[in-house]
């Protein structure tokens, strides 16, 4: 038995399924999960001394690579003057800037403790803004855990949400409209049906959560319009997207200005962070200054802040993002290359660093499009990898990140590795 075995087995006796996040306990490919040791650059290694190439970053804020010696060095530094206050600090001030002169939509930003946190704040202030009660999201498009987003659309793209998840009453959803992404119609008969009650739209502009896919042509365009028209908040999640994609995310990328933002990730250097911000109008309906109630322990706090604030120093004074664009070309040439010399149908979709295979023949612009792909040759594809020494995420529902620090021989390894494997499929 291995160590990550012997671990496996001694965490299930104290950790519910063994594993502090669900897809981390590999059911969507099958097997076990190997423990990690540690992590430098694009390579992890696990407790049985076995290296992998990373393409999953831990799920994305590792853009400029594992310890980063920036970071590293921050985040040291930053201990040295205490873990936490919970009284302000300047670096807080500091990150709400620097995110200030990343993302031109956001005028004002509050800190949180994660994804999920912004999330649910961002909602709760459209509805404390707008004084209605619905929010739509789309099914495929990931929000965190709260309550009413853990939904998925009912027998109808009108119909609201039920719950996806044991423990959320369905009254706490049934003020969330779950529609099919890409779908003009759906959204404009949600807007009809639910006249003067929608507060907001919220959704990933690139969805990174069921696979990714992208936006058809127009519709950010038609959604911010549409919203605009009804009085409605516009809501990017963009806790993946964000300042991954580019600099300013999504909303730079293809010119479009929301209403609110949420990000974490990369704006922690590792480290738990989230953050929602935009209209300076909108954010002021926030406590202390307006009736939304919003707080938070640890939110700004110093370690995170510094190790934010490092990452996104280089991100915005480098060219790495220039630098990730030509990677994830090479990177998406190379599987497409390798896929059609062993027969095998596969459509690659990517969004700068991000990006996700889909063995499937036709392109995926949704999540019903997405549950066509062989799932199966997939789980196959992944133990394959991983035994030619690359890590990708162990579910077919998620993105491949590439970072900085993954070379041009790291890049030809794993296209030499997915030709081997994909002759065995």
């Amino acid at each position: 038995m291995t160590k990550s075995e012997q671990l496996f087995a001694e965490s299930l006796n104290h950790i519910p399924g063994g594993v502090n996040s669900p897809v981390r306990a590999f059911r969507g490919v099958g097997g076990q999960p190997f423990f990690a040791q540690r992590a430098e650059g694009a390579r992890v290694w696990d407790v049985d001394g076995n290296e992998f190439i990373d393409y999953v970053g831990t799920w994305g804020p590792a853009i400029l690579g594992h310890a980063h010696p920036a970071i590293i060095e921050a985040v040291k530094a930053a201990a040295d003057r205490g873990t936490s206050f919970g009284i302000p600090s300047e670096p807080e001030v500091r990150m709400a800037q620097l995110v200030k002169d990343c993302v031109p939509s956001v005028e004002k930003v509050r800190m949180v403790n994660s994804g999920t946190e912004a999330c649910m704040s961002a909602i709760r202030v459209a509805r404390g803004f707008t004084d209605r009660p619905k929010i739509i999201k789309f099914d495929g498009c990931y929000h965190g855990h709260a309550d009413s987003l853990l939904v998925k659309a009912g027998s109808g793209a009108l119909t609201c949400g039920n719950p996806d998840s044991g423990g959320v009453p369905a009254e706490f959803t049934a003020h969330t409209i779950v529609l099919p992404f890409n779908d003009r119609d759906a959204v404009e008969q949600a807007f009809a049906v639910n006249a003067g009650q929608v507060a907001g739209i919220i959704l990933e502009p690139v969805p990174g959560n069921a696979g990714v896919y992208l936006p058809r042509e127009g519709y950010l365009e038609f959604l911010r319009e549409i919203t605009t028209t009804n009085g409605s908040l516009l809501i990017f999640d963009e806790v993946m997207t964000g300042f991954r994609v580019s600099l300013g995310g999504v909303q730079e990328r293809f010119g479009i200005t929301p209403d609110l933002s949420c990000f974490g990730k990369i704006i922690g250097g590792g480290l738990p962070v989230g953050a929602f911000g935009g209209r300076a109008d909108v954010m002021d309906v926030l406590a202390p200054d307006g009736p939304v109630y919003q707080a938070g322990t640890l939110s700004g706090n110093p370690l995170a802040m510094a190790a934010g604030l490092a990452a996104l120093e280089v991100l915005k004074n480098g060219t790495v993002h220039e630098q990730l664009e030509a990677k994830g070309d090479r990177l998406e040439a190379g599987l497409n290359a390798a896929a059609e010399k062993a027969g095998i149908p596969v459509i690659t979709q990517r969004a700068g660093s991000m990006s996700c295979l889909f063995f499937a023949e036709q392109p995926v612009h949704n999540l019903a499009d997405a549950m066509q792909a062989d799932r199966e040759r997939f789980k196959k594809y992944f133990h394959g990898m991983l035994a030619e020494g690359v890590y990708l995420a162990p579910s077919a529902f998620e993105a491949a990140f590439l970072s900085a620090a993954h070379t041009d021989a790291d890049i030809d390894a794993t296209i030499a590795a997915a030709e081997n494997v994909m002759e065995t499929l």
